[in-house]
């Protein structure tokens, strides 16, 4: 019976060495990216039907402070957010690249149905389409990072 044990625990250890999950590799992260961009986050020909002022901007800019902050930070680029790098995957700053190259339509479908398993929450039925729509806007337009300072649910 002993050896039986033996034999089993040694296959558990085995099992759980087999789980450790590594970061992803560079082709991973491409593929992941591409997927992403071309296959699953839709509404890619969708165009922003709210005009490119200061006065949306500033709209997008208060709504993303109501919904977005929490994770995003006010600038979108996680400055005083403590557990943005902590989660898997981290939550990207919106100036990043893979981010800005989506299209208007398809950032709006992000905010609209998120982005499993990544926590990235939907928000339709939270927001409406002006509002998200304004903040879509603001994405295209953030401020230097760390300029707006921390959110204040973080400060103390």
């Amino acid at each position: 019976m002993r050896s039986y044990g033996t034999i089993v625990g040694l296959g558990c250890l085995l099992a759980l060495g087999g789980c450790k999950a590594d970061p992803p590799g560079t082709l991973e992260s491409h593929l992941i990216i591409a997927a992403k961009h071309y296959v699953f986050i839709r509404n890619k020909s969708e165009k922003n039907p709210l005009p490119d002022t200061q006065a949306t901007i500033a709209n997008g800019k208060e709504a993303f402070a109501h919904y977005c902050v929490a994770c995003h930070g006010l600038d979108g680029q996680n400055t005083g957010t403590p557990f943005a790098e902590r989660m898997s995957p981290q939550v990207p700053p919106l100036t990043s690249p893979d981010v800005q190259r989506y299209t208007d339509g398809q950032l709006k479908w992000v905010i609209d149905y998120g982005v499993k398993p990544s926590g990235m929450p939907g928000s339709k039925g939270m927001l409406n389409d002006k509002e998200i729509w304004s903040i879509v806007h603001y994405i295209r337009h953030l401020p230097p990072a760390g300029s707006l300072g921390e959110p204040a649910m973080y400060t103390h």
